[in-house]
C-alpha cells in the first residue's frame, strides 16, 4: 500500500522509541474489550430503566392492570347437574357434576344470566352421551371441560367466558 511506504519513510529518520507501533491482536483486545463492556453496561442499565425514570411508570401502569383485572374476574355458579351416562348395557351409571364458569366482565354474566337455560339444555344433552370411559384420566377430564367451555361459549355468543372449574364431579 502507498500510504504505509510513505509513513515507513517518514518514521525512518525517527528515533526507534518513536517509531511507529503495530497493532497486535493483543493490544486491539485490551482496548477493545473495555469498550465492549461499556456498551454492554449502558444497554443493560437503559433496558432496566435507570435513565430517564422510566421504572415508576411502569410500575404505576402494572399496578392499573392489576387492578382491573382484578375487578372484573367473575365466577359463575351453574346449577348441579344428575346424568345418567350412556351404558351400553342395562345396568345404570350416573353422573354429578358441578362447575363455576370464569368470565371476564359484567355483560358476559347478563348474558349467562338471559341464556342460562340453553346453557343446561347443552349440558345435558353433551353429558348424556359419554360412556366412563370418556371421563376416566386427567385427558378425559380436559376434553369435558373443553367441550363444555364450547357449549356455554356457543350459547352466548358474542359474550365469552374463560375457564370453566369443576367444583364437584361424582361418577356412580
Amino acid at each position: 500500500m502507498a500510504g504505509d511506504e510513505e509513513l515507513d519513510e517518514l518514521t525512518e529518520d525517527m528515533p526507534d522509541g518513536l517509531a511507529r507501533k503495530k497493532w497486535t491482536g493483543k493490544k486491539i483486545v485490551l482496548v477493545a474489550a473495555p469498550v465492549l463492556l461499556l456498551l454492554i453496561g449502558g444497554g443493560v442499565a437503559f433496558s432496566m430503566g435507570l435513565f430517564g425514570g422510566g421504572k415508576e411508570e411502569q410500575h404505576a401502569d402494572a399496578e392499573q392492570v392489576v387492578s382491573d383485572e382484578a375487578s372484573e374476574v367473575i365466577f359463575y355458579d351453574v346449577p348441579e347437574l344428575l346424568v345418567n351416562l350412556n351404558t351400553g348395557d342395562r345396568k345404570a351409571t350416573y353422573l354429578k357434576i358441578s362447575v363455576a364458569l370464569e368470565l371476564d366482565r359484567q355483560s358476559a354474566a347478563q348474558a349467562l344470566d338471559e341464556k342460562l337455560p340453553r346453557v343446561v339444555d347443552n349440558f345435558q344433552v353433551y353429558l348424556r352421551e359419554l360412556r366412563v370411559e370418556d371421563l376416566s384420566g386427567s385427558a378425559g377430564l380436559f376434553r369435558l371441560k373443553e367441550e363444555l367451555m364450547r357449549q356455554v361459549n356457543q350459547a352466548i355468543a358474542p359474550a365469552r367466558i374463560e375457564d370453566v372449574l369443576f367444583k364437584e364431579m361424582l361418577v356412580q
